[in-house]
C-alpha cells in the first residue's frame, strides 16, 4: 500500500522500491506476474513499462504475454483479454513490439490457425482498426464485412483465411467493441474502486443449464457479473456474506469452483439479477458453479473470495 501511494504512476521506481524492500525480485517472470495480477495498478503505466526497449523489459513483456491463457480462444477473444490487461502506449514502435509478442504467443497457444505469425500479427492490427472504424462516432463510413474480407486477402502466406473465421471476428467486433482501460475515472476499476479481483469466467445458469461467459468483479465482499467489460450496470450481484467457496469437478468444464451456503444446505442464496425485460429479480440458485480459464486462475479466485 505504501508503495502504491508513493509510486502509483511511476511503475519503474515502484518496482525498484519493491525489489529494494525484498517484496519482489528483479526476475522477468516474477515482475510479469506482479503486473498481470496486480489489482489497482495504473494500466497506462503498465503499458508504458512493458513498451520499454531495454533487454530486461523485453523479457518481462514476453513473460507478461505468456501469463494470458489464449488456448481455444478466437483472435478477438484473445485480443479482448490482452488489451484489457494494460493500456496500449501511443508510440508506434512500442505497439509494434507488443503486438508481435501477442501474435507469437497466440500462435503457440493455437497452432494450425495461421501459416505464420505474420498473418496473425497483420490480422490483429486489422481487427483493431475495424473496431475503431465501426465504433468511433467520427468515422461516418462504416466498413461492411466484404471490405474487411477484401482488406485481408492473401495475408496467410499468400493464401486467404477462411471466410467463416473472418466473419466470426467481424461480427464479434460489430456486436461488442473492445473495452480499453482508461485511467481517468470512467472505467470499471474506478466505478468499483480497487476491486479484489476481476476477469472473465464462465457461469452455469438459466432454466436450461448453460455456461455463459461473464465479466466478474469482486469487491467489498460482493461478486458482480456483467455481460461486457464496458457495461456500467451488472447483470447480477452475489453478496458473499455467509457463503463458502470450494473447488469442484465438472465433466464438461475444467477448473470449476462453487459458491454455496455451508450452514443452510438447500436454501436459496440471497442474490439478485436482471431478467430479459431489465427488471431486477431475486436469484434462484442454491449454489453457483463457475469455471475459470486455468487451475491457477481458479485458485486465485478462491483465495480472493475467501
Amino acid at each position: 500500500e505504501e508503495c502504491y501511494r508513493k509510486h502509483s504512476c511511476k511503475l519503474k521506481t515502484g518496482i525498484q522500491y519493491l525489489v529494494e524492500h525484498k517484496v519482489l525480485s528483479l526476475d522477468a517472470q516474477e515482475v510479469a506476474k506482479f503486473l498481470y495480477q496486480g489489482e489497482g495498478l495504473n494500466k497506462t503505466a503498465i503499458g508504458d513499462y512493458l513498451g520499454q526497449r531495454d533487454p530486461l523489459n523485453l523479457q518481462i513483456l514476453q513473460a507478461f504475454v505468456e501469463c494470458h491463457q489464449f488456448g481455444n480462444l478466437n483472435l478477438v477473444q484473445a485480443l479482448r483479454q490482452f488489451l484489457w490487461s494494460f493500456r496500449l502506449p501511443g508510440e508506434a514502435q512500442k505497439i509494434d513490439r507488443m503486438m508481435e509478442a501477442f501474435a507469437n504467443w497466440y500462435c503457440q497457444c493455437n497452432p494450425g490457425i495461421f501459416q505464420s505469425t505474420d498473418a496473425c500479427y497483420i490480422l490483429s492490427f486489422s481487427v483493431i482498426m475495424l473496431n475503431t472504424s465501426l465504433h468511433n462516432p467520427n468515422v461516418k463510413d462504416k466498413p461492411p464485412f466484404e471490405r474487411f474480407m477484401s482488406m485481408n486477402r492473401g495475408i496467410n502466406n499468400g493464401a486467404d483465411l477462411q471466410e467463416v473465421l473472418l466473419k466470426n471476428l467481424f461480427e464479434s467486433i460489430k456486436n461488442e467493441p473492445f473495452s480499453i482501460p482508461e485511467d481517468d475515472g470512467n472505467d470499471l476499476t474506478h466505478t468499483f474502486f480497487n476491486p479484489s479481483r476481476e476477469g472473465w469466467l464462465l457461469k452455469l445458469g438459466g432454466r436450461v443449464k448453460t455456461w455463459k461467459r461473464r465479466w466478474f468483479i469482486l469487491t467489498d465482499n460482493c461478486l458482480y457479473y456483467f455481460e461486457y467489460t464496458a457495461d456500467k450496470e451488472p447483470l447480477g450481484i452475489i453478496p458473499l456474506e455467509n457463503l463458502s467457496v470450494r473447488p469442484v469437478d465438472d465433466l464438461k468444464k475444467p477448473n470449476c469452483f462453487e459458491l454455496f451456503n455451508a450452514t443452510c444446505k438447500g436454501q436459496k442464496i440471497k442474490a439478485c439479477k436482471t431478467d430479459g425485460d431489465g427488471r431486477v429479480v431475486e436469484g434462484k440458485h442454491q449454489s453457483y458453479k463457475i469455471s475459470a480459464a486455468s487451475q491457477e486462475d481458479r485458485d486465485l479466485w478462491i483465495e480472493a473470495i475467501r
